[in-house]
């Protein structure tokens, strides 16, 4: 049962990054298409930056102290490119050239997504895979 209980709480950690990365989207959408100012935008995709950073470290300890080394490993490319950007100091979009970043910007996103998804139905499988196999028991 315990191990059932983590994979909801991975699932559940998963879910809320994919929050985050979908407004960050919806926010530079609605700058394309001209429905919110660059200013607006920017403060609204670095307010949520930090906060999708932490929990993806979070989510990363978690994994590495109950033992699901798989699944730290799949979720470290993902850790390491935000420390990247952190480190750099490249993390946060920048109001002056956001119009010229936008493609990048939403490609970036779109790949977290991806990747994001793709952790999601792994973790989505072992759950399902230990509920039933708690059941057997």
């Amino acid at each position: 049962m315990g191990e059932i209980i983590t994979w909801l709480l991975f699932f559940f950690i998963l879910i809320a990054l994919l929050v985050v990365v979908v407004y960050q989207l919806m926010c530079l959408a609605d700058l394309e298409f001209d429905y919110i100012n660059p200013y607006d935008t920017a403060s609204r995709i670095n307010f949520v930056i930090l906060p999708e950073f932490i929990t993806h470290g979070i989510l990363c300890l978690i994994y590495l102290l109950t033992g699901h080394w798989v699944m730290f490993l799949l979720a470290l490319p993902y850790l390491y490119y935000n420390v990247r950007l952190y480190t750099r100091k490249q993390h946060l979009v920048d109001v002056t050239e956001i119009f010229n970043q936008l493609n990048w910007e939403k490609k970036q996103r779109l790949f977290k997504l991806g990747y994001l998804i793709f952790l999601l139905f792994i973790t989505l499988f072992w759950m399902i895979y230990n509920a039933l196999d708690d059941d057997e028991m």
